[in-house]
């Protein structure tokens, strides 16, 4: 045996006996990390659906605009559309929104078959259309409306923001 081993046998650091109670602490500790960790990965994912009250809001704002439109109350329809598409709206049609939605021709549906919540975006299928909306701090408007789907492209939607 040589100098250097000696010397790190003579140095090498004891360990004091474990007592009982020291593996029951670290399997809680290695338990308690592992639920900590559980329940940050739930807060974590549950973030990335949709809350219930989020989706019912989309869902109602979207059966309101239909029902809106049904009604021919264009004035109610308009106080669901988005800031920036009504401007739109009316800048483009040179008039006042319900005048312009009414002129839109957009299609009516009676029920709402399906809504989808992706953070502050919605998309609501309402019968053969599609509303987009967008939750802001009065609730949920419409962004845009009369929308169907094209093959490789975008939604191409009736009433839009600009």
């Amino acid at each position: 045996m040589n100098v250097a081993d000696e010397r790190s046998a003579d140095h090498a650091p004891r360990r004091k006996p474990v007592s009982p109670a020291v593996p029951s602490l670290r399997a809680a500790l290695r338990t308690a990390g592992a639920g900590a960790l559980a329940g940050v990965l739930g807060v974590l994912l549950s973030g990335c659906g949709a809350s219930g009250a989020r989706v019912d809001g989309a869902r109602d704002a979207g059966r309101a605009f239909e029902r809106a439109l049904a009604a021919r109350d264009y004035a109610a329809a308009c106080r669901l559309l988005a800031p920036d598409t009504r401007t739109s709206l009316e800048e483009n049609e040179k008039q006042a929104c319900a005048q312009a939605l009414e002129g839109q021709e957009l299609p009516v549906s009676e029920t709402v078959d399906g809504t989808e919540v992706y953070g502050r975006q919605a998309l609501v299928r309402a019968g053969e259309e599609t509303l987009f909306l967008s939750q802001f701090s009065p609730g949920w408007r419409v962004v845009a409306a009369g929308c169907t789907p094209q093959e490789d492209k975008p939604y191409q939607c009736v009433v839009k923001g600009g």
